[in-house]
């Protein structure tokens, strides 16, 4: 049985919530923070347990940690905590009139244009691209050598989340300019964005340059397609047949930033997830090895990967679900509070900005036995720790706003894997990574390299 601390009561009178210790005139623990988020909010919960605040400049934050506290921050409704006003920064990126620039009801909307898209025989075609795709990164790499993995891992799903996700045109575009594009986008996502996102930095120049060369793209793109009636079936053409309640339709600046919405979501974190898996599997090479056994047991006969097959693939699954565990891409998932609310006998302000942690609730000893351990057998029975509670796991977030990708980047760190343990021995050319803090979604410390030796013995895929 789970031991909570701090778990809610019945409301009592109320306490003031206790604060971290530490914090300086002015700038409160935003040195701590920067330096090490984690190891700073984890001697937070060590000292005063699931609810806690602590000062970054002028902001307050509380910090909900542990299934219970998470329970609470994932249920609470859009009027208490919301996240509209938290991820302004991702505006720049994504442009206005959609996701966190629009109302939620009208962003469910946005985002339930696509479920139509993730059913099951597009999935089907998402498992031969991711296939597809990271074979052919394989047969690039020669017999040996040393791989960047973040760049190889970034590159890589950039080129599967684009075909999947937004259509072959868009991927037949990557070396000719969008790649490059993305990526500058992708460093507009960084601490100082976060609360500074339209501070002239060069990074933030380069990102605005970025989002209006995309849009040129998509624009082309969609041209075309009207010109030439063509409608393939993913999820650019899905939004441009769409229409919102009211009967309108969507513009083109709409659907790209729709697109970039679901591009983010869908590509950087898996591409975080990748490497941080890849890197356990590495040092884990017994664990490896059982991988490569399984691939060859589901694969064995047909030398040829499937969604089915994938399913199958339960001992590469946990791998994955513990590399979520021992690190999320997203360290901290943040809401800002708008009416009071309630956690026991403690009430939350006001304008104070709740904040739930993955990295730190991931680690809880009273949860995860050996917690810093990589363990995928966690997941197996009899242990099953992660079935303790909904909300032990939530480096996908929970409640409402649970990433709709989930299942789409859980399948393509599986697939890229599978394939890449089948074709290489892999081993690391210098010691175990740190996590970059600086980066809103956390990889590790580039460069960070891996050497591999092309298998000749026991391959499955050829």
């Amino acid at each position: 049985m789970v031991q909570l601390r701090n778990a809610p009561t019945a409301p009592q009178d109320e306490r003031a919530i206790p604060e971290l210790s530490g914090g300086a005139p002015m700038i409160g623990h935003l040195r701590d923070f920067q330096r090490d988020p984690v190891a700073m909010m984890s001697r937070g919960w060590g000292q005063l347990g699931e609810l806690f605040r602590f000062r970054l400049g002028p902001r307050q934050f509380v910090l909900f940690c542990g299934p219970e506290a998470h329970d609470a921050f994932f249920s609470a409704p859009e009027d208490q905590l919301n996240a509209k006003d938290v991820y302004q920064f991702t505006v720049p990126i994504f442009g206005r009139g959609v996701a966190y620039d629009v109302a939620p009801t009208i962003m469910d909307e946005q985002l339930g244009f696509l479920y139509p898209a993730l059913r099951e025989a597009a999935m089907q075609e998402f498992a031969r691209i991711m296939f597809e795709e990271t074979a052919l990164l394989a047969d690039s790499l020669g017999e040996e050598g040393v791989l960047d993995l973040p760049e190889a891992m970034n590159e890589l799903t950039v080129n599967i989340a684009s075909r999947s996700l937004i259509g072959q045109e868009v991927r037949d575009q990557v070396d000719a300019g969008f790649a490059d594009a993305y990526h500058d986008l992708q460093k507009g996502i960084n601490t100082l964005g976060f609360f500074l996102p339209r501070l002239p930095t060069p990074a933030h120049r380069s990102r605005d340059r970025a989002r209006k060369q995309v849009a040129e793209i998509f624009g082309r793109i969609m041209s075309a397609r009207r010109r030439a009636d063509a409608r393939p079936d993913d999820f650019m053409q899905t939004l441009m047949d769409a229409a919102y309640s009211d009967g309108r339709t969507l513009s083109d600046d709409e659907i790209t930033g729709i697109l970039l919405t679901v591009l983010f979501a869908g590509q950087h974190t898996s591409a975080v997830l990748a490497t941080w898996t890849g890197l356990e599997l590495l040092r884990a090479s017994s664990y490896a090895e059982r991988v490569r056994d399984e691939t060859a047991a589901v694969y064995g006969d047909t030398g040829s990967m499937s969604l089915e097959g994938l399913r199958q693939q339960v001992t590469m699954e946990h791998a994955v679900r513990e590399g979520e565990r021992l690190h999320p891409p997203l360290i901290i998932l943040i809401r800002k509070v708008l009416k009071p609310m309630r956690y026991g006998d403690y009430l939350v302000p006001e304008g104070a900005l709740a904040m739930v942690s993955p990295a730190v609730s991931h680690r809880l000893p009273h949860l995860f036995a050996n917690p810093d351990q990589f363990d995928p057998d966690r997941y197996a029975e009899p242990a099953r720790e992660d079935k303790q509670h909904p909300y032990a796991l939530i480096g996908f977030g929970g409640g409402k706003h649970r990433c709709m990708g989930k299942h789409f980047a859980e399948m393509q760190v599986k697939a890229i894997w599978t394939v890449l343990l089948d074709r290489f021995d892999f081993s690391l050319d210098t010691a175990f990574p740190t996590p970059n803090y600086g980066s809103w979604v956390t990889g590790p410390v580039t460069p960070c390299r891996i050497r591999y030796r092309r298998r000749s013995q026991g391959r499955v895929f050829r």
